[in-house]
């Protein structure tokens, strides 16, 4: 039987040259390569039948289609990232809601927390509710400019006692320098910047930054 010319080639090739593709991936110049190497070498008495050559002509038809797929699928995917962080920056200056205006109270250490407010505060008061819906202390508010503002709970309530650890709700109710009665409550800030980390987006509102996923709502500002 004779010895196939191609494989006694690539044999003495293989022990004559390092490896130069240690991960035995081919791609379709190498499948080109080893056809012609094919072709040279056949037996000139049993030349390779058209049947074969139409397959493996077939074979690197699909592989050149399979690579320029993957092509356009990197593509796309490269122009969807920026599409989404052209989105992200996008909402600068609109109002996110977080979906919670909860706070945790722990014993003996203050609950801090951000309220905004979209207008100017004359008069009006903080309610902190419990898990039921019932307020168990209310601060009162001096006149404040709109914006983000600062607050600290120590776990008061209105009969001067200590509330129980756990998760309470935060809203306010106040009257603006329009004379105009306003509910807003934690959780709702306008998105002031935005930054990107290994391709995440983060938001500030009121004083951090947040996940751009952890927005549940976005609306005009």
């Amino acid at each position: 039987m004779a010895i196939d010319a191609l494989g006694q080639n690539a044999a003495t090739a293989a022990s004559s040259s390092p490896a130069v593709n240690p991960k035995g991936i081919l791609g379709k110049d190498d499948f080109l390569k080893l056809l012609l190497l094919e072709l040279k070498y056949q037996d000139p008495t049993s030349p390779m039948d058209s049947e074969k050559i139409l397959t493996q002509t077939a074979q690197l038809a699909a592989l050149e289609s399979s690579e320029n797929t993957n092509k356009s699928l990197a593509a796309l995917a490269t122009s969807l990232a920026a599409s989404m962080q052209f989105s992200t920056i996008s909402a600068i200056g609109k109002i996110a809601d977080t979906g919670s205006n909860a706070v945790v109270f722990e014993q003996g250490a203050a609950s801090n927390f951000e309220i905004y407010y979209p207008t100017n505060v004359v008069s009006g008061s903080i309610n902190i509710l419990d898990v039921n819906g019932s307020v168990v202390k209310t601060m009162p508010l001096d006149p404040l400019t709109k914006g983000v503002q600062k607050f600290s709970w120590n776990g008061s309530d209105n009969n001067g006692g200590t509330v129980e650890p756990g998760f309470y709700y935060v809203e306010s109710n106040y009257t603006d320098d329009a004379y105009k009665n306003q509910t807003v409550r934690l959780g709702t800030y306008p998105i002031e910047s935005v930054r990107f980390d290994n391709g995440k987006a983060s938001v500030k509102i009121g004083s951090n930054y947040v996940p751009f996923e952890s927005i549940k709502e976005i609306v005009g500002g």
